[in-house]
């Protein structure tokens, strides 16, 4: 991707951004029946689970960014055969899986709040179509890419180290979980009050020595003059340094 101009930071931040369209993943169980165990009862049991498909539209950007993100990853799938895609003796190849499907790939539902959300994490998510994309200079419309993923299988809930440090990983929702979070993030907010007051204490101090008239003045003596904040607390006063 890098050789293709698309660095890590895009695929990172950015096609996320750009994603217009999503759907929350869903799965079925496929099923065998069984008769002749009870009489006259036929059982069901579930043997396997399948996942549909999925499909995401992307807002084509002024570089086109997003859109060769799509075609090169679909390119890198079947580039197998390390030859030059514009040779007439061009074959098709495909890689290894583990070369090209993503383990962390996820979808964020959340609330106004940031509070309240559904996160689902796929595994084994890679591009299986890419829609063709229709140009039109007729009216002014924005570009956009429609690709189908398939996936292995989905993860619903968080999957972090840190959720599952504070015990909240797969949707787990118990009262001292949710205490453990809120916890988590008031004692970071804390510290980060703390550094900006000591910041702002380390401005206070060098604020303490002025030039005035001419003269060096240092925050020792309240009866010469007084050094206040923008928010108007007394922080010291000043004193002439003789020589």
């Amino acid at each position: 991707m890098r050789k293709k101009g698309i660095n890590d930071r895009f695929i990172s931040d950015d096609v996320g951004l750009l994603c217009s369209d999503a759907v929350l993943p869903g799965s079925a169980m496929a099923t065998l029946n069984t008769a002749g165990d009870y009489q006259g009862v036929i059982e069901r049991f579930a043997h396997t689970r399948n996942f549909t498909q999925i499909s995401f539209d992307f807002y084509v950007d002024n570089e086109y960014k997003s859109l060769r993100f799509l075609e090169h990853w679909m390119e890198f799938i079947s580039s197998g055969s390390l030859s030059d895609p514009s040779s007439d003796t061009y074959y098709f190849k495909m890689k290894y899986p583990d070369e090209y499907k993503s383990n962390d790939t996820r979808i964020v539902k959340f609330e106004k709040n940031h509070f309240q959300f559904l996160e689902y994490r796929f595994v084994g998510l890679f591009p299986i179509s890419l829609n063709s994309t229709r140009v039109s200079y007729q009216n002014s419309t924005v570009l956009k890419a429609t690709a189908s993923f398939s996936f292995d299988r989905y993860i619903c809930g968080e999957s972090s180290s840190l959720a599952r440090s504070l015990g909240i990983d797969l949707n787990n929702n118990s009262t001292l979980n949710n205490k453990a979070r809120k916890d988590a993030l008031k004692s970071g907010a804390n510290e980060l009050s703390r550094v900006m007051d000591s910041s702002l204490q380390l401005l206070n101090t060098g604020a303490a020595y002025r030039q005035v008239d001419g003269q060096v003045r240092t925050g020792t003596d309240s009866t010469l003059f007084g050094v206040s904040t923008l928010g108007g607390r007394s922080v010291g006063g000043g004193q002439i340094i003789s020589g």
